[in-house]
């Protein structure tokens, strides 16, 4: 209970929040509360954070109980040592800082065996010290006991005790701080190119960074990563230098020379060299990591902002599609779903060279679309996407479909869809047990559909690595990564909510306080029985108990259901307090739905207690206006340029339509319809300074770029949105 107090002042303080607010999303944590149930259910306790400050708490909880792990072990180690004494032990528990944590601990750390450590079991230590003292005015005189054993001569003693001092001062505190403090004001990242690797086409993706150096504080977390990648690729050099070492170790002298004499001199170079081999390699790993570590965790949130955008990007809703897999050689491949995204046929279509079936393929399309009353067309963005596109418009000429007018009411919409990751999920053992009589092709072109329909359905099936939206996502530290994505996909489930009768397992397991095992349980309970007809009927799911429904009814739907709060954000544990609104307005609960007057007449001040206040109230009415509202935008046509089908078509000046792919920190990546986005750098988005891209565009928005440049060398295309 003291830790977790000590944890709720640390972290309150750390993030500027309310001390009680933080102390009781604390005790909601521990209680296994999840971040959406607590955001959404838990207003009063937390006063309103969040998702964003209560995810922010949970991690300094993880780091302060990681941090309060390691002082444990430090204590324990120095205690076997028979070194810790009352101030030592009370330093440890009063620091909650890893790094100075680290310093404190660095003196009687176990490590492998050192030239200071081969000098102490010399006996040199009582050298070392009477040079530190800088009292004697020949050293080589006070030396010349110490030659004994395997100390070779005075020469060699000096040595051995310079080295001890030399580890003496690269472990202490205040040496530490001062080289981290002029690290940290003037230090300096350099990137320089392996010369037998400069003229290889591998290396052009770096050439920025051939010769580079800017101030480390300055250098933003894509040219880092871009730079330590060019590093382990064997194509960069790079090091990490304080502007003026002289000054550091200056400064340094300051505190161990006392003076130009013979016993001071020995002591500097022994400073020098400590400096040198010792205390700037360990300081330069040191801001390397903490460099690496900063620019991961901004990586990471921009993919996970990225992310967030995709998987909440407009859905179509539950209409008849047909998705198509477009290529040449191996032809288009095409399937028909039902509203559901359930499998209705498929085959092949081969309208392009070389196989140049194009008239076959055109009553094969008009036919499937008649047969299967498609309402609209979802077509990879992929190889051959533009080509198909044309072809299906062309198809679907009205006067080349007049024969179908009975079966076809009206002409599918069509829709470009990203096809990232749809080859990893159609090769995964989610697609297999979906379809395990179908193959690869097949699995992905209905992947390819079902993304149309509801793209956060269908992308929560794939490891968010593949879907192409992150900015350097294979360098950064990769269980950071997956917690903070499998957060926001978590985040945006909840967000949405989740039909419980139509939902997979892989969609249901995000759920707030399900997992993999409880949605396939509810899967297997949902096939043996029938679709459920209320949330009371889940606490009959096998191993699902009070804790998992109270944590995921309030996110579940259940569209026609008889009490129809069931197909809203309304909390079960609240449905008594909204009968008891619709009594005292003398109506059901679905006419309090239905009618605007009987809500207006409320005054929900009435229906204040002790455990629901106002912030809950206020949902309840938000949600009894548009109950189960989903808060994604609505789906957009678009069409690319019919002048430009490839890089070679491209001039400069060009103004042509575009989809935003990817948004990172330096720009964002546009798809103008030539099989290789193009960059529209953030300084080319607007006519005025912003501070990111992702202030003026959001993942899959439509825009107007003009061409400003085309390096055919590199593959890359420079846009600008000042047109």
């Amino acid at each position: 209970m003291e830790s977790k107090n000590i944890f709720a002042q640390l972290i309150a303080k750390s993030l500027g929040l309310n001390l009680e607010a933080v102390g009781n999303t604390l005790t909601l944590l521990d209680e296994g509360c999840t971040i959406p149930f607590i955001s959404r259910y838990r207003k009063e306790r937390t006063g309103g954070l969040d998702e964003v400050q209560i995810a922010a708490i949970s991690a300094e909880n993880e780091r302060l109980k990681e941090i309060q792990k390691r002082k444990e072990t430090v204590v324990k180690t120095i205690t076997e040592l028979g070194k810790l004494t009352p101030e030592l032990e009370q330093r440890i528990a009063d620091c909650w800082d890893a790094t100075e944590l680290e310093d404190i601990y660095l003196p009687y750390k176990p490590r492998r065996r050192t030239r200071a450590q081969v000098a102490r079991e010399q006996g040199l230590e009582p050298l070392a010290q009477i040079l530190m003292l800088q009292r004697e005015r020949d050293p080589e005189r006070a030396a010349e006991r110490f030659v004994k054993g395997e100390v070779a001569d005075v020469a060699a003693a000096l040595k051995g005790a310079q080295d001890i001092i030399a580890e003496e001062v690269s472990e202490d505190e205040r040496s530490r701080q001062q080289v981290r403090g002029a690290y940290r004001r003037t230090a300096i990242i350099s990137s320089k190119v392996v010369k037998a690797k400069a003229d290889t086409d591998e290396a052009q993706k770096y050439r920025d960074y051939f010769d580079w150096h800017e101030p480390l504080r300055r250098c933003s977390s894509h040219r880092l990563l871009a730079m330590r990648r060019g590093e382990t690729e064997g194509v960069l050099r790079l090091s990490i230098d304080p502007i003026d070492d002289q000054e550091c170790t200056d400064r340094l002298k300051r505190h161990y020379v006392y003076g130009n004499t013979p016993c001071g001199r020995l002591v500097a170079e022994a400073v020098d060299d400590g400096y040198k081999r010792l205390l700037k390699p360990s300081i330069e790993n040191e801001f390397a990591a903490l460099s690496k570590e900063r620019a991961d965790d901004e990586a990471i949130r921009v993919f996970a902002e990225n992310l967030r955008q995709l998987l909440l990007g407009a859905p179509l809703g539950q209409k008849r599609v047909m998705g198509i897999d477009p290529g040449f050689r191996t032809g288009c491949k095409v399937v028909c779903l039902d509203e559901q995204g359930n499998l209705l046929h498929h085959e092949a279509i081969f309208p392009h060279p070389p196989v140049n079936k194009r008239m076959q393929a055109t009553v094969h399309l008009q036919q499937m679309v008649g047969d299967y009353a498609i309402e609209a067309i979802a077509i990879g963005n992929g190889t051959a996407s533009r080509e198909t596109r044309e072809f299906v418009e062309d198809a679907l000429q009205t006067d080349h479909i007049s024969h179908f007018s009975s079966v076809i009411s009206h002409l599918p919409q069509i829709f470009v869809v990203s096809e990232d990751g749809a080859s990893v999920y159609s090769a995964s053992k989610v697609a297999r047990d979906e379809f395990p009589d179908e193959d690869v092709t097949v699995r992905g072109a209905v992947s390819i559909g079902r993304r149309l329909m509801d793209p956060l359905a269908e992308l929560v099936k794939i490891d968010p690595k593949s879907i192409g939206v992150g900015q350097y996502q294979h360098d950064v530290d990769q269980a950071k990564l997956k917690h903070q994505l499998d957060q926001t996909v978590e985040s945006c489930v909840n967000q949405v909510g989740v039909n419980l009768n139509t939902a997979s397992s892989h969609l249901l397991q995000y759920v707030s306080g399900l997992g993999p095992v409880l949605a396939k349980n509810i899967v297997d309970y949902r096939r043996d029985n029938g679709p459920f007809g209320s949330r009371s009927q889940l606490k009959k799911v096998p191993r699902l108990g009070p804790a998992a429904f109270q944590q995921c009814a309030g996110f579940l739907r259940i569209p026609g259901a008889a009490n129809p709060l069931d197909n809203s954000a309304v909390h079960p544990e609240r449905y008594a307090l909204v009968e008891q609104m619709a009594k005292d307005q003398g109506c059901t609960v679905a006419d309090l739905m239905a009618n605007k007057d009987s809500r207006t007449r409320i005054n929900i001040n009435k229906y204040i207690s002790q455990e629901v206040g106002l912030p809950t109230l206020t949902d309840i009415m938000a949600e009894l206006e548009k109950p189960g509202r989903d808060p994604r935008q609505q789906l957009e046509e678009f069409s690319f340029d019919s002048r430009v089908q490839t890089v070679d078509d491209l001039v400069e000046g060009m103004v042509l339509p575009g989809i935003v792919t990817n948004i990172t920190n330096f720009g964002a990546f546009v798809d103008i319809g030539v099989h290789q986005d193009g960059l529209v750098h953030i300084s080319q988005m607007a006519n005025r300074r912003i501070a990111h891209p992702s202030d003026v565009v959001k993942l899959h928005q439509h825009v107007e770029v003009k061409v400003i440049e085309v390096d055919r060398r590199r593959n890359r295309i420079s846009l600008s949105m000042r047109v």
